[in-house]
């Protein structure tokens, strides 16, 4: 049985709401992990969960990562997510995305949303028939599709880690082992192609193995096979969790840097990392450019500046790398005391942001 105020203790979130419209067969759980920073912003992921435990879990990791994103990447904003259980593939309809809209639109603002796993523009572009609270839409507003932005961020931070692990700086020859190869990891896959990287890439959708493999030259393996490949770099960019006592130990990268969030399944994984001499890029500060970009509708999308600030993550994560060794803590660890740090400081003054829409 989930205990879940114990759990809504361990990971300290403000609130978690249940929705459920009979009508329509929607299911969702939206977490707000923290406000202090501003309203909380974060996608709505659609997932056929094993069961009601595990989507509330993830809606509880999602939803801290997504503070501890925000407050890295020095925006005004604070931590949410939302799931919805089912098949984003055979359940989603009009009905079903309207009527989590207007749930949205419920909270008043505490919830922002956004295009997250299992969800498309045109779906945020519905969500936004029923709520002023949805970003990353292609109507009036809207800065369309952000995984492109994601993936910049994550191949900007990318090259900071594999400096900071004495690789250089040029991916050119390199072996980047990418999982997960949906709108993120095939915008990755370009820039790493371009960047004259070797590809081997997995997913458990064939269409997408294929597109890859056809447009970049990429080898293929089984998704069971991704962890042991030999390669100079793993990305992960699917679903979480994925670093762990069973696939650690098969790890023959030298840098994990990735688009994936909560990629560590436990603390002692960002240990054992460590302990294996493999560079750590932290999922969230490294995958923070989608976040950067649907935070800029808030205050008048430009396009300029979000770029500006996206390959700016290189830095992050370069301070973040440098933190790590100078205090010889594993980078999560890191990357936690520099968003705690803002976090707190925020928590002490009192002041919080009101969402502009």
């Amino acid at each position: 049985m989930v205990d879940l105020f114990k759990d809504l203790e361990s990971y300290g979130h403000e609130q978690v709401v249940f929705f459920q419209d009979k009508s329509s067969g929607l299911r969702a759980i939206v977490g707000i992990h923290s406000t202090a920073l501003g309203p909380a912003l974060g996608g709505c992921r659609m997932w056929n969960y094993k069961d009601e435990s595990e989507a509330f879990r993830d809606v509880l990791r999602l939803s801290r990562g997504m503070s501890y994103k925000a407050a890295i990447a020095g925006l005004n904003l604070g931590g949410g997510k939302a799931v919805i259980l089912g098949d984003s593939h055979t359940q989603k309809t009009e009905a079903l995305l309207k009527a989590f809209g207007r749930y949205v639109e419920a909270l008043g603002g505490r919830y922002i949303t956004a295009e997250d796993v299992g969800m498309k523009v045109k779906d945020i572009d519905l969500i936004r028939t029923q709520t002023r609270f949805a970003v990353g839409g292609s109507n009036e507003g809207g800065s369309g599709d952000p995984s492109g932005m994601t993936a910049l961020g994550t191949f900007q931070g990318m090259k900071a880690a594999i400096k900071a692990a004495g690789l250089g700086e040029d991916l050119s020859g390199m072996t980047v082992a990418v999982q997960g190869i949906g709108n993120v990891g095939y915008h990755l896959c370009s820039y790493l192609s371009a960047a004259g990287a070797k590809l081997v890439v997995t997913d458990i959708y064939p269409e997408n193995v294929e597109r890859v493999k056809e447009e970049f030259g990429a080898v293929a393996v089984a998704p069971e096979e991704i962890y042991a490949v030999d390669c100079d770099v793993f990305a992960p960019c699917a679903l979480g969790a994925i670093l762990n006592q069973k696939t650690i130990p098969n790890l023959k990268c030298k840098v994990v840097a990735g688009a994936a969030n909560n990629q560590l399944e436990t603390e002692n994984d960002g240990f054992a990392l460590m302990k294996r001499g493999i560079t750590y890029a932290p999922d969230y500060a490294i995958n923070g450019g989608g976040l950067i970009n649907v935070a800029a509708e808030l205050d008048g999308y430009n396009k300029e500046e979000v770029l500006g600030k996206v390959t700016k993550i290189y830095f992050t994560i370069q301070d973040i790398l440098a933190l790590a060794g100078k205090e010889q803590i594993p980078p999560h660890v890191a990357a936690d005391k520099i968003a705690e740090k803002r976090l707190n400081e925020k928590k002490v003054s009192g002041s919080r942001q009101v969402v502009k829409l």
